[in-house]
């Protein structure tokens, strides 16, 4: 069997793609090996009718409508390779599987790679974010810290405010920012400290102080960690799509890529901001994109 369109990646921007195509009456393998990057969240905010939403829940949700079409069939597996061929395009999985489709959508988003600073991961998703758009809300008005160890971090710093004039920003030993950045954010009440962090303390997720390379410690109850995204699709790095300067995947703002009858669709291509309504709505976009390519081939065959 070969299918309309083969999905890799089960997140949001891969749901909504096939919940698009499924509509649309294509036959879809959706393929998720359900290693869900914000497994961690303690829930989902920023998407109207599902704010507070857990990522299990949302995904059990979305499942359950994209699955009531019955030409989308969900495979949960691991990609080891993706192949151009005459058809379109090959899978192969862990189990040894060979799958075909005429068209493909890689939607299989990023991984984080947070700094290595002992404490962080049991309190990282529920009193350390990385988005405040996300998690702003529930910390607003608190004794925050920032930890940043990119040029982004003036600009994290201005927008916490918005939700907390209590801040702390640490750069963990970099020196990023300029003095006039510095004295900026100093006049606004803003500690800025460029130690290297040494641990997080807290219990059962909570936050409770931050301890720096000298010894010193701060009194915090949360705060925000920016890590480094990568691309989680080495499977198509044969295949030399061309990338963006974020180092996610090019597209004509339409999902399309480089190579014909590849899609991309989320966080690969663009990185940020990564929320799961950006997400959904590209997966919806680059869906419509895969029916009308496939729509034309058609009527100039038949």
């Amino acid at each position: 069997m070969i299918y309309d369109c083969i999905i890799v990646g089960g997140g949001p921007a891969g749901l909504n793609a096939a919940l698009v195509l499924g509509r649309a009456r294509r036959k879809v393998a959706l393929i998720d090996n359900n290693q869900p990057r914000n497994a961690v969240t303690h829930a989902s905010h920023g998407f109207i009718t599902r704010d507070g939403v857990t990522p299990a829940e949302f995904r059990r949700i979305a499942y359950e409508e994209v699955l009531r079409y019955p030409s989308v069939e969900h495979i949960q597996t691991e990609i080891i390779s993706i192949n151009k061929n005459d058809s379109g395009f090959a899978v192969h999985d862990s189990f040894g599987r060979h799958i075909e489709a005429r068209r493909l959508i890689l939607a299989t988003g990023l991984k984080e790679v947070l700094p290595e600073i002992e404490g962080l991961r049991p309190l990282y998703g529920k009193s350390l974010f990385n988005c405040p758009y996300c998690d702003g809300w529930e910390l607003r008005d608190q004794p925050l810290v920032v930890v940043c160890e990119n040029p982004h971090v003036f600009h994290m710093a201005k927008m916490l405010l918005n939700w907390s004039k209590d801040l702390v920003i640490c750069t963990n030993g970099k020196t990023f920012l300029s003095d006039e950045q510095k004295k900026s954010l100093e006049a606004k009440g803003v500690v800025v400290n460029e130690q290297s962090v040494s641990s997080f303390m807290g219990h059962d997720g909570q936050l409770q102080a931050v301890r720096f390379a000298d010894g010193t410690e701060i009194l915090r109850t949360g705060g925000f960690i920016s890590p480094n995204l990568i691309q989680t699709a080495s499977i198509v790095d044969h295949l030399t799509v061309e990338r963006n300067d974020s180092g996610g995947f090019s597209t004509d703002g339409s999902g399309r890529t480089s190579i014909p009858g590849l899609y991309s669709a989320g966080d690969v291509s663009y990185f940020m901001p990564s929320q799961l309504v950006f997400a959904a709505a590209d997966g919806s976009r680059t869906a419509m994109s895969v029916n009308m390519d496939l729509t034309e081939e058609e009527f100039e065959l038949f």
